[in-house]
């Protein structure tokens, strides 16, 4: 065997010592200390010791074995071999760091180590210590193991101790058993203390057993109710369905009222709702692409005692825009795959079988329950939403600006006046056929009105007639818009007779004549009469409104005008009482309709704000005129409540303050419930100076309870009055001499 190979075989040897008589050592308590605990029934802090003992062991071993090194085994092999003749070192030198004669004696060490048998260099087993580490904990874990246990054998655990009066029962065994709600799946389970914890709607029975027997025994609530204990053969017990958390103590009959037992507490756990994660896809909008037939769904559900295997999946169709839009709804169940308190929920849709078109939105969600009985409860994902994009509007490639709409919503009503004809068309066997027709008429009076409002944006004429010549003295025009939107004009009696339907309120068109040639919108000052201006406005067709139709690209106006051709066929068909030969150029007007509101757009080029400019002559000039005062605002802090204040500083034992006063303490918890996060603490804190007053801990933690309700003062500096006879008033005061 080399000498290197030699020289590293016995360096393992002694680490491999080290740590087995470092692990001898600090290992056994951790053992003997989770065995104790165990044993005691503290679970739960035994698992947190046993963790923090194996992690402090650990750092033990690793302390102990460092030192076993190159430089130790050096030191051991000079101390053990003559042969090495204090030259050991040489053997773990780097060859850069020797000289020549170096080299050469440590050639001779290597060939001595190669031939010459090792000694063993493992440090010595510390018996004493694991003798001793050992013996202590074997002692421990058998102490606890044959320690008698606080459970006897009818599950009976014993009571803690207490001082009590000669004569007064006193309760010495105990058992709580809980049972929670069957939705949760949990097996019924004992609890390690009065102190207890179960889900809301949980069933504690109680089983106790006094010496010597009371007459009678009750459990009493901190909110004043009672719940009374049956004798039987096994103690006195009772029943209480837990569903909120709440104070309760032992009390039976004959008990000294001066010493009573402590509060004892019971928390509900409340149910938590189910909560649902979208997994698939990632963005809530998915844009949906041409010929596209799957969209895949995929939901994740989580709760703490389960999610229902079934779900629904809320299907909504969006149609239509602005306004107009409708919905459809539909609904199917999914199954869910996993765990119950973490379902999968996967779905697939066919986007064009559930009937969407191009410009159209599809939204779904899921709706999961969880397992809680009788009323489960409800959670909703949220909305994902898969977009089939309109087609782009035409005539704006390249255009990096902001888009603005020009013609008013109003250019929607068309799909009203289509769903009036379908449901005339509908009602036609009940009607009379005068009815029938005065409604047709009607439905084409608005066919009409709804085509003048186009023939705005195109530079037609108005149909009402001419108007007479303007002469300078003349009434003023009207000031109310061309387009009577909101109620400006009163209502006439149609013309052409068919205009005022007795099914419908008219509003009269307004002579386009009367708009301004410049804006559009506001009426201007008439020529006089006989004027060349008034005669060019009168008899020269000059009725194109620049502020509109000048805006619309030569592609829209033609479009816009198609729109007007099919209009017109459909108010004839109707105004003739066919409503059913004026559906499809209804339809036609509509779809022309739909692609001039995908085109009238107008692009502003973006610009920045022009703000003014900043007065420089009166910065740092220290003039202040036109500058208000501006007093601080008034103090947002709550007004402290005198119990409160009063009960703080009797327990931070302040003379002024006199004694505590538990009683109205007490009222003041029983009005401000909502204001504490945990009412039930302050409770029992102040029930435990209320039977020890003299107890230091009980005060302590009183006091803790009712800091975090003392209002905060607001966060703002205290004025200082110049009245007041400190340094800085008299500061004050030596100035203003100054300046007289």
């Amino acid at each position: 065997m080399s000498a290197a190979l030699r020289l590293r075989s016995t360096l393992r040897a002694a680490r491999l010592r080290v740590v087995l008589a470092s692990a001898l050592v600090a290992l056994p308590p951790v053992v003997a200390l989770v065995v104790v605990l165990a044993r005691m029934g503290a679970s739960g802090a035994a698992a947190m010791l046993g963790i923090a003992g194996l992690a402090v062991a650990a750092v033990f071993i690793v302390l102990r074995a460092r030192p076993i090194g190159v430089r130790w085994l050096a030191g051991r092999l000079d101390a053990t071999r003559p042969d090495m003749e204090d030259s050991a070192a040489l053997l773990f030198a780097h060859r850069s760091d020797i000289s020549a004669l170096q080299r050469l004696q440590r050639e001779r060490l290597r060939r001595r180590v190669a031939d010459a048998p090792m000694p063993d260099l493992r440090p010595d087993w510390p018996r004493r210590r694991i003798a001793l580490s050992c013996g202590l904990s074997l002692l421990a874990i058998a102490l606890a193991v044959l320690w008698p246990q606080a459970v006897d054998g009818d599950g009976m655990r014993a009571a803690p101790t207490a001082r009590h009066s000669a004569g007064a029962p006193q309760l010495q065994r105990w058992k709580l058993q809980i049972q929670p709600p069957a939705y949760t799946g949990l097996e019924a389970y004992e609890a390690e203390a009065l102190d207890a914890q179960a889900p809301a709607g949980s069933q504690l029975v109680w089983t106790l057993r006094f010496d010597p027997q009371p007459a009678a025994a009750a459990l009493r609530f901190h909110d004043g109710s009672a719940l009374a204990l049956e004798q039987g053969e096994g103690g006195w017990s009772a029943s209480h369905r837990l569903d909120a958390s709440t104070l309760y103590r032992i009390v039976p009959e004959g008990a000294p009222a001066e010493s009573a037992p402590p509060l004892q507490r019971l928390d509900a756990i409340a149910d938590e709702p189910p909560r649902v994660r979208v997994v698939a896809p990632a963005q809530s909008l998915s844009t949906m692409s041409a010929g596209q037939r799957r969209w895949t769904l995929e939901f994740e559900a989580t709760d703490d005692y389960g999610v229902a295997a079934d779900a629904r999946l809320h299907i909504t169709l969006a149609k239509g825009t602005g306004e107009n839009i409708t919905f459809a709804e539909s609904s199917r169940s999914v199954r869910g795959s996993g765990p119950a308190t973490r379902r999968r929920f996967e779905v697939t849709l066919d986007p064009i079988g559930l009937g969407i078109a191009q410009g159209e939105d599809l939204v779904a969600r899921l709706e999961v329950r969880d397992n809680r009985a009788p009323r489960p409860q409800f959670a909703r994902s949220p909305s994902l939403i898969l977009r089939w994009p309109a087609p782009p509007p035409p005539d704006v490639d390249g255009l990096d600006a902001l888009a603005r709409e020009v013609l008013p919503a109003y250019f929607r009503s068309q799909r009203q006046i289509i769903i009036d004809a379908e449901a005339l068309l509908e009602e036609r066997p009940a009607l009379e056929p005068e009815r029938f027709l005065a409604r047709s008429d009607a439905l084409g009076v608005d066919q009409r009105v709804l085509r003048l409002r186009y023939g705005q944006f195109m530079g037609e004429e108005a149909e009402d007639g001419p108007a007479p010549p303007p002469v300078d003295d003349a009434a003023p025009p009207p000031t109310t818009l061309p387009i009577d939107d909101f109620g400006q004009a009163p209502t006439a009696p149609a013309e052409q007779g068919g205009e005022s339907g007795p099914d419908r309120a008219r509003t009269r068109v307004l002579d386009l004549h009367d708009h301004d040639h410049e804006d559009g919108l506001q009426p201007r000052e008439t020529a006089a009469f006989g004027s060349m201006d008034g005669v060019l406005e009168e008899y020269a067709h000059l009725h194109d409104l620049p502020g509109a139709a000048t805006l619309l690209s030569p592609r829209t106006r033609e479009t816009l005008r198609r729109a007007l051709g099919e209009m017109w066929q459909s108010e004839l068909a109707l105004r003739q009482g066919d409503p059913a030969r004026a559906l499809p150029f209804a339809y036609r007007a509509l779809q022309f309709i739909q692609q001039v509101r995908e085109a009238d757009r107008i692009y502003l080029a973006r610009t920045g704000s022009q703000l003014p400019p900043i007065d420089e002559s009166r910065r740092l000039g220290g003039d202040r005129d036109g500058i208000g005062r501006r007093p601080l605002p008034p103090s947002n802090s709550p007004a402290q409540d005198d119990e409160l204040v009063q009960a703080w500083r009797a327990l931070a034992g302040d003379p002024g303050a006199g004694a505590l006063d538990v009683d109205a303490l007490e009222h003041w918890l029983g009005r401000n419930q909502g204001r504490l996060d945990d009412p039930l603490e302050l409770v029992a804190a102040l029930d435990a100076v209320r039977n020890d007053p003299g107890c230091q801990p009980c005060r302590s933690r009183l006091r803790a309870g009712i800091w975090t309700v003392l209002a905060r003062p607001a966060a703002r500096p205290a004025l200082r009055s110049p009245e007041e006879g400190d340094a800085g008033g008299r500061y004050l005061e030596a100035l203003q001499e100054e300046e007289r």
